[in-house]
C-alpha cells in the first residue's frame, strides 16, 4: 500500500503518511494544526485546489455563502458528518460570496452545493440542503468500496 498525502485545510502544507500510520490523529509538519479534527474549514481558492491537485483522499467540497439560509441551515449538518467521515473523506467548505473565481471554475448555478471530488476529478454533485445522516449516506455511496 501506498503513502496516503493529506493537504492541511489551514496551511496548505502537503503531509505523507506511511499506510502503517493513522490519520485521524496526525498533524501537519509545516503548521503543526490536527490534519483532521472533525470541523470542515473554510478554504481559499488556492488551498481548495490544492486539496484537489496534490491529496490522495477523497474531498468533499461545501460551496456556501453566508447570506444562503439553507447553507446555514445545513452547516451544523456538514460538520456533524465531518466526524463520522474523516479521515476517510477530507471534508472543506468553499465561500461562493469570496471565491467567485473557483465558484463560476465549477459550475456553481445554486447553493448549497456539495461536491465530491475523487482522483483529482468531480465524482459527483448534489444541490440543497441535507442532514447529517443523509450527507454521510450520499458520500458513502459515491465512494470505492475500499475508500467506504
Amino acid at each position: 500500500m501506498t503513502e496516503t498525502r493529506v493537504v492541511c485545510s489551514k496551511c496548505g502544507g502537503v503531509n505523507r503518511l506511511p499506510p502503517s500510520r493513522s490519520a485521524s490523529g496526525a498533524k501537519c509538519g509545516k503548521c503543526g494544526a490536527k490534519l483532521f479534527a472533525g470541523h470542515p474549514e473554510d478554504v481559499g481558492t488556492e488551498n481548495f485546489d490544492r486539496q484537489i491537485a496534490r491529496g490522495t483522499v477523497p474531498v468533499l467540497v461545501d460551496v456556501w455563502a453566508p447570506w444562503c439560509g439553507p447553507c446555514l441551515a445545513m452547516a451544523p449538518a456538514y460538520e456533524a458528518a465531518a466526524r463520522d467521515l474523516e479521515p476517510r473523506v477530507r471534508m472543506i467548505k468553499l465561500n461562493s460570496e469570496v471565491e467567485q473565481e473557483a465558484a463560476s471554475r465549477l459550475g456553481i448555478r445554486g447553493i448549497p452545493t456539495m461536491i465530491l471530488f475523487l482522483d483529482g476529478r468531480e465524482a459527483a454533485r448534489t444541490s440543497g440542503a441535507m442532514s447529517a445522516q443523509q450527507i454521510v449516506q450520499w458520500v458513502r455511496d459515491k465512494l470505492p468500496t475500499a475508500a467506504a
